[in-house]
């Protein structure tokens, strides 16, 4: 890579302003007490849906920038190029925007056409491949055919976001519970993604001395359960995870096994049931994602209570709803991928009568 010339080390001067100045006139994500009564254990959903791209990887696409523009990696004829299955490249093509920089999408074809959408809102433009297992290869070699760069949200995401503090998700949610009756949370429980909010959160707890344990929750078709249990980083599986944005068929390089405390396998039926279980109690419609976490946070509240233990616990609420009307809100699209959510919903159902999830084999 060439020295950086003068102009460019302006270039990126102003480049740093402007993603600096996203962040300080953009507040800070509600904390959600969830509206159940489940026998002393409270239960929040962090809010991310609303930050300005709508999701948690806003955050991520935010140090993702900050980091390749500190590194010199880009400059003001660069093509940012990323790989996703579709949040994280709508919060990066926001950015590349912001920065003037053109931006590619390489996603799988089967993401859901509202955020194919959105990132073309955002000015950047899709590659779609048939192949979900590609889109690394793919996305590297469009990087080196124009000569751009690889944001490689799957490598860099445990490294780009400063987990020690500076406003990160772990620093933010303790600070918001501060004044709840249970402040320190017993559990944290997020999705697996790239592996970065797990990494900033699990750093986060050891660095400040938390007795906070923390839980990952993976979909159907995701790798890294297995290889978290095998502690084998070369672990795969043969289908793509239908929950968008959590699941992957690799263990990602940014997944730090060594900060979780337990990981559960959550069926693709019971993160639907929970997705449009949660619009419902809350009046909003949520994504798969946060079905995910919250049907594995209900697993870990009820497990409290069979121990007799109080406390509080905290989960993701990662994106809206509005992006999965043809996906996860379709009930022809269930029918056609064999997804049947009615023993889920009606183990929910009970739970909101009685504060009690029961087991459902």
């Amino acid at each position: 890579m060439p020295k950086t010339s003068t102009e460019d080390r302006a270039w990126i001067s102003e480049a740093i302003r402007r993603v600096d100045a996203d962040a300080n006139r953009s507040a800070d994500t509600h904390l959600h007490p969830f509206p159940l009564d489940m026998h002393g254990i409270d239960l929040y959903l962090k809010d991310e849906s609303v930050h300005p791209t709508g999701s948690l990887k806003h955050r991520l696409a935010r140090s993702l920038f900050l980091y390749a523009l500190c590194n010199g990696w880009v400059c003001r004829d660069t093509t940012i190029i990323e790989a996703s299955s579709g949040s994280t490249a709508v919060s990066e093509a926001y950015f590349a925007r912001l920065v003037d920089l053109p931006f590619v999408a390489v996603m799988p074809a089967s993401t859901s056409p509202e955020k194919i959408a959105l990132i073309e809102f955002h000015g950047g433009r899709c590659h779609l491949i048939d192949d979900p297992g590609a889109v690394y290869d793919e996305a590297r070699r469009l990087a080196a055919e124009c000569n751009g760069h690889y944001m490689d949200q799957f490598t860099y995401a445990e490294r780009a976001t400063d987990w020690r503090g500076n406003n990160n998700i772990a620093e933010s949610i303790y600070e918001q519970m501060r004044e709840e009756r249970h402040p320190i949370p017993a559990w944290i429980v997020v999705g697996a993604g790239t592996g970065g909010t797990s990494a900033t959160i699990g750093r986060f707890i050891r660095y400040r001395r938390f007795d906070t344990r923390v839980g990952v929750a993976d979909p159907e078709g995701s790798a890294f359960l297995d290889g978290w249990v095998s502690d084998d980083v070369g672990v795969t599986t043969t289908t793509p995870s239908r929950i968008e944005g959590i699941g992957r068929m690799r263990v990602e390089p940014s997944f730090v096994s060594g900060v979780i405390d337990d990981m559960v396998r959550v069926p693709d039926a019971a993160s639907i049931a929970t997705m449009r279980w949660v619009s419902r109690v809350l009046n909003r419609p949520v994504g798969g994602s946060t079905g995910t976490n919250m049907w594995a946070a209900l697993g870990v509240v009820e497990k409290m209570r069979q121990s007799g233990e109080t406390g509080s616990v905290v989960t993701l609420l990662c994106d809206g709803g509005e992006r999965y009307t043809h996906t996860y809100y379709n009930d022809t699209w269930l029918e056609e991928h064999g997804i049947d959510i009615s023993t889920y919903a009606t183990a929910l159902d009970e739970l909101e009568k009685t504060g009690v999830l029961p087991e459902v084999s």
